[in-house]
């Protein structure tokens, strides 16, 4: 189980309200009241209940080897994904997520706030198919030293999509500019606390180590399977490996996910 899966797990069932909330309304700020440790209103039981069983679900980060096409469900993170198509709790979206410099953790963070309190949808649900250059910004700055992603990343240095603002998260005014609602608290994990969930293209990951290997970045000289594997064991905690994400998304499609690019 991964760090956050750890805890998630020990803090559950711990709920604080959300300060500042009261001038939402009282519907609002019963919605709005979020767990200790992450974001899901209160009353977003079924998001909740999501978030559990996606904290149980195996992520295997222990490859050495990966093959270009996946045959073998224990090759992704298939009970995660198993679990995400049968959520039926809320609305629900899939956010097709390809540039990591255009503003795809903001309309993200815009989608779950208008729902949430606008509408009334706690259990809202928001599923980032994260691939393209957007997938650099789920793996590691240890992995963008490594194999230079930044040459990668449209002008983006360093991954700083990865870093948890606490104070801003501290922060539960709904209408506050520096709050956990904000810009200012919209990274990957941030947005993992309100109950997002970034999914990873396999192929995308493979199509990358053929352009690194190309070029001539490959400091430990491994296969293209082997960085490939490497890569995968480097994606950020709590992240859902897909087989390939074109391919992906027509399952979610069909599953009840309103589409969004």
């Amino acid at each position: 189980m991964d760090s956050s899966s750890t805890r998630r797990s020990a803090l559950m069932g711990l709920s604080i309200a959300a300060a500042g909330l009261a001038t939402a309304g009282g519907a609002a700020s019963a919605q709005a009241a979020a767990r200790a440790d992450d974001l899901i209103p209160t009353s977003a039981t079924g998001l909740e209940s999501l978030s559990a069983r996606l904290a149980r679900a195996p992520r295997r980060r222990d490859f050495r080897s990966l093959p270009m096409v996946l045959e073998d469900p224990m090759l992704w993170d298939h009970e995660a994904i198993g679990e995400l198509l049968a959520y039926g709790a809320g609305p629900k979206q899939i956010w097709d997520n390809t540039e990591i410099a255009s503003p795809w953790l903001s309309g993200m963070r815009n989608a779950l706030n208008a729902q949430i309190f606008s509408f009334r949808h706690p259990d809202f649900l928001v599923v980032s198919a994260t691939h393209g250059q957007a997938q650099l910004a789920l793996l590691d700055q240890a992995m963008w030293e490594k194999y230079q992603l930044a040459r990668h990343a449209g002008g983006v240095t360093a991954n700083t999509f990865l870093q948890h603002d606490r104070k801003a998260q501290a922060d539960r005014s709904l209408q506050s500019q520096a709050g956990a609602y904000s810009s200012a608290d919209e990274s990957v994990p941030d947005l993992m606390d309100r109950g997002v969930v970034f999914l990873a293209c396999h192929l995308g990951l493979w199509e990358l180590v053929g352009t690194l290997i190309r070029t001539g970045v490959n400091p430990d000289r491994l296969s293209h399977g082997a960085i490939v594997a490497e890569l995968t064991n480097n994606l950020a905690p709590g992240v859902v490996l897909t087989p390939g994400m074109a391919a992906t998304i027509p399952e979610f499609q069909q599953a009840g996910y309103h589409y969004i690019k």
